[in-house]
């Protein structure tokens, strides 16, 4: 019985250490956090809009790739960006835009013309001072539609 009622204080007091430690709900509030979506860790539509905003500032001024953009609404481009984006970072909206592959097939793109997007992408970001973890986390899902754009065969592992 002692032993149980020492473990009993033990716990209470571990209980009541984390909650002198941690500011009201803050366990609460890192569990939320974890489940938010990329699009609201991000700041939502919002945020979204002022990246592609700038991203687009740098693409258009690029001339690895601005070129790509001679024959193109870019109103109608950038709120396709918009739009994509929002929905591959877990956004409210789903895409119904042609799928990369297909936007992309025609445009004979390489690894050159990817990394300066990519580039573009995370230069965007970071201005906007995003969250370095965050922007991790776009790039790798950048990098993961590396071969759709590009139309290649995804290498096999």
């Amino acid at each position: 019985m002692k032993l149980l009622n020492q473990k009993i204080t033990i716990l209470i007091a571990a209980l009541s250490l984390t909650a002198v430690l941690s500011p009201p709900n803050a366990i609460a509030e890192d569990k939320k956090a974890e489940t938010k979506s990329l699009y609201e860790r991000l700041g939502g539509q919002a945020a979204i809009d002022a990246a592609v905003d700038i991203f687009y500032v740098k693409v258009l001024a690029d001339d690895r790739v601005n070129y790509l953009f001679e024959d193109i609404n870019m109103k109608r481009q950038i709120a396709k960006q918009k739009q994509f984006l929002a929905a591959a970072f877990g956004g409210p909206v789903p895409y119904e835009g042609r799928d990369l592959r297909t936007a992309h097939k025609s445009l004979d793109l390489t690894d050159k013309h990817f990394g300066a997007i990519a580039e573009h992408l995370q230069a965007s970001l970071t201005e906007l001072k995003v969250d370095e973890k965050i922007i991790g986390e776009v790039m790798a899902i950048a990098a993961s539609t590396k071969d759709a754009v590009l139309n290649r065969e995804p290498k096999k592992e």
